[in-house]
């Protein structure tokens, strides 16, 4: 069974940081691209940042200068450093994986996985 498992949301005044980790779990044989989504309430989910295998990134325009992604494939994690943060920012945050390679009763799949969210708040 694949898991991807974030933390490290919470509660922060504008202007402060927060740093959420993402960690993929299972008998994984390789992934692909990753990256940090959100979703404030009644809005549409939203891109906030990717990193490639290879460590290029990119991007949401709202978020650059402030936000940066990182991941370690060694340990199968990606990051998403967040500074000065504004009460625009409030929303769940998911890790998504573009495509995970897995092992499971004998047999190769490969999809796409998303975390559970954490929730990132931020008060003015």
């Amino acid at each position: 069974q694949v898991q991807l498992v974030e933390s490290g949301g919470g509660l922060v005044q504008a202007g402060g940081s927060l740093r959420l980790s993402c960690a993929a779990s299972g008998s994984i044989s390789s992934n692909n691209d990753m990256g940090w989504y959100r979703q404030a309430p009644g809005e549409q989910r939203e891109l906030v940042a990717t990193v490639t295998r290879a460590g290029n990134t990119d991007y949401a325009d709202s978020v650059k200068g402030r936000f940066t992604i990182s991941r370690d494939n060694a340990k199968r994690m990606v990051f998403l450093q967040m500074n000065s943060l504004k009460p625009e920012d409030t929303a769940v945050y998911y890790c998504h994986a573009d495509r995970i390679t897995y092992w499971s009763g004998g047999v190769y799949y490969s999809r796409e996985f998303w975390g559970q969210g954490t929730q990132v708040t931020v008060s003015s």
